[in-house]
């Protein structure tokens, strides 16, 4: 039986040599690689111990008890490192303090009442390398409680950390639940006489535990990377989860999901989520959650959703993911992204664009009703002209009527003047009612959601009419070339379109003042090609700027300084896009000039 116990202990040896050679080598230096190096040096010195008694108690006939004095001085130590590795490896990192050399007290008065036993047999009464034949003292009692106490807190934090970690059917916890039990059922056996044993068989089995420990560790390379504990890392999201099973019961959560919703650690897991939430009063709408959980178990997929928790006041993104694991499901989990500010912030965003939009389209309106105002002057002064006219002909027709020498053909002669007269004021009034309109349409395009049909007679007339005035006083002049029938519709807003062809406009204009360029053209061409109703503005004013190009469209900029704000274009092109499902482009070239172009479906 020496034999057998001889050779487990030189193999076991030159494994925790090689295991500890193997930790010396790592660069990586840190609490858990001290900790579990003592741990192989208490391993050491219990097993060169007893490799030394079997070897000369038996040669030389030494008496046993002096061997175990020095076994004991890693036997005593042992379960003190391996509670430290266990709390490094649970807690990531610990801080040393006065505190835990307190844990040293037993071990060395273990130690001490040991070797001074010959004086006071409190350890043992009688010393026996047979185990059934040993009487121990009263201490041995306290040393074995202390000893196992210790040895048991280790492995329930290490078990419970890989547990947390991996899992309960993982290899690594798999592997550490093995190792533990290897001592406990070869003493249980012991004690019931099952087996016979000696003192040789308890460190034997305790250090066949600490390689299978070692091993499930050292799987996960827990030296090279500090082993922080998932626990640690998910309390520290700043996102919510929760893990439910298939009766919507919480079996896992996180420490962000407890202060979100102000829950009670204690009063959540087990607890079913609809209670939870009925019970909290969070005022969620539970039918569409169910029915996204529900249906994210029907389809192994991942179901989105937006819900509104009235009591606490919050917006969340809530993910919704079925767990399985080779077809078996195994849970639901459940994140909870707060979007509350994101909502906040994009509403203010919203609030401020759209009072940058309309404070652009009052200036707009304000530059328009400028030169609207200046355009009805003229056909005003001219029904007043007409009005005079027609004055002086019903003056006269009256001072006619019972005058002899008045014949037919001049009352016939009257009477053609004044139609001609209506006619014109007809004309006149015509172009204000077509002015009024176009005016009226610029006033709600960018709110109106309105869609009806144009044709390209209507969009040149009423782009002329808004146009005319600015154009007037630059001296600039818009050549219109339309290779489209007049007659035909376009779907869409009229004055949203009209809108952003005389922004287009309106800038080729400033871009000529820009370099006091007067008596120049803007081209307006209008062609259908592909099925697209393409229309081009070109100007010759010299071309944009390189810095402007590449943010031309996607953000507000402007070349203007602080007379522009740099939405037109902007918000063009999101016009064009909403509302006419079209696109606008733009070529440009230095030093010559610029044409954008605007592509609508027809």
């Amino acid at each position: 039986m020496n034999i057998i116990a001889l050779i487990s202990l030189t193999i076991i040896t030159l494994l925790i040599l090689i295991l500890f050679l193997f930790i010396d080598n790592l660069k990586k230096q840190g609490q858990i690689k001290i900790a579990f190096s003592c741990i192989l040096i208490c391993l050491l010195i219990c097993c060169t111990g007893l490799m030394l008694q079997i070897t000369f108690t038996s040669l030389y006939h030494i008496s046993p008890i002096y061997f175990d004095y020095f076994v004991y001085v890693g036997n005593c130590f042992l379960p003190v490192a391996l509670f430290f590795v266990s709390l490094i490896f649970y807690k990531t990192k610990i801080t040393v303090s006065k505190r835990y050399l307190l844990l040293f007290v037993i071990p060395v008065i273990s130690i001490l009442t040991l070797w001074t036993n010959d004086f006071h047999h409190l350890f043992y009464k009688l010393y026996s390398t047979n185990i059934n034949e040993t009487i121990y003292g009263p201490y041995f009692s306290i040393h074995t409680t202390y000893t196992l106490l210790l040895y048991a807190i280790s492995l329930f934090n290490l078990i419970r950390f890989s547990i947390k970690n991996s899992g309960f059917f993982s290899k690594q916890a798999i592997l550490m639940l093995i190792g533990s039990a290897v001592p406990i059922i070869t003493n249980i056996l012991g004690l019931l006489g099952i087996i016979t044993m000696d003192i040789y068989f308890t460190p034997i089995t305790f250090a066949i535990a600490i390689l299978f420990i070692s091993f499930a560790i050292f799987k996960f390379d827990f030296l090279k990377v500090a082993p922080i504990a998932l626990q640690k890392v998910v309390d520290r999201m700043s996102d919510a989860y929760i893990v439910i099973n298939e009766e919507n019961k919480i079996t896992d959560f996180n420490k962000t999901f407890i202060d979100i919703f102000k829950l009670d650690t204690n009063n959540v897991r087990n607890k079913n989520i609809f209670d939870l939430i009925n019970k909290n009063n969070l005022d969620s709408n539970l039918k569409n959650l169910s029915d996204s959980i529900e249906n994210s178990r029907k389809r192994d997929s991942t179901i989105v959703m937006e819900e509104h928790f009235i009591s606490i006041d919050k917006y969340f993104h809530i993910e919704i993911n079925s767990i399985v694991d080779n077809g078996n499901f195994l849970g639901t989990l459940i994140l909870f992204k707060d979007v509350t500010q994101h909502n906040i912030d994009m509403q203010t965003i919203k609030d401020n664009q759209d009072m940058l939009i309309e404070k652009e389209r009052l200036a707009s309106l304000g530059q328009m009703i400028g030169g609207i105002a200046h355009n009805l002057k003229t056909p005003i002064m001219s029904i007043s002209g007409a009005i005079e006219g027609i004055s002086d002909l019903v003056k006269e027709y009256d001072s006619s009527i019972g005058d002899p020498e008045v014949t037919n053909d001049d009352h016939h002669e009257i009477a053609h003047d004044m139609n001609e007269w209506i006619s014109k004021i007809r004309t006149h009034l015509s172009y204000m009612s077509d002015i009024i309109t176009a005016i009226k349409g610029q006033a709600v395009a960018f709110s109106s959601q309105d869609a009806s049909d144009f044709t390209i007679d209507e969009l040149v007339k009423y782009t002329n009419i808004l146009m005319r005035h600015e154009l007037k006083n630059s001296l600039i002049n818009l050549i219109v070339h339309s290779n489209v029938d007049e007659d035909v519709r376009i779907k869409g807003n009229i004055n949203s379109l009209v809108q952003v062809i005389n922004n287009i406009i309106s800038n080729a204009i400033q871009a000529y003042q820009a370099h006091s360029q007067t008596n120049v053209d803007i081209i307006l061409n209008i062609d259908i090609k592909n099925d697209k109703l393409i229309i081009a503005v070109q100007d010759f004013a010299g071309g944009l700027p390189d810095k402007v190009k590449d943010k031309l469209f996607k953000e507000m900029i402007t070349t203007k300084g602080k007379n522009g704000s740099g939405l037109g274009l902007f918000m063009s092109y999101s016009n064009i896009r909403a509302h006419f499902n079209g696109k606008i482009s733009f070529e440009t070239e230095s030093g010559k000039g610029t044409t954008f172009y605007i592509e609508i479906p027809t």
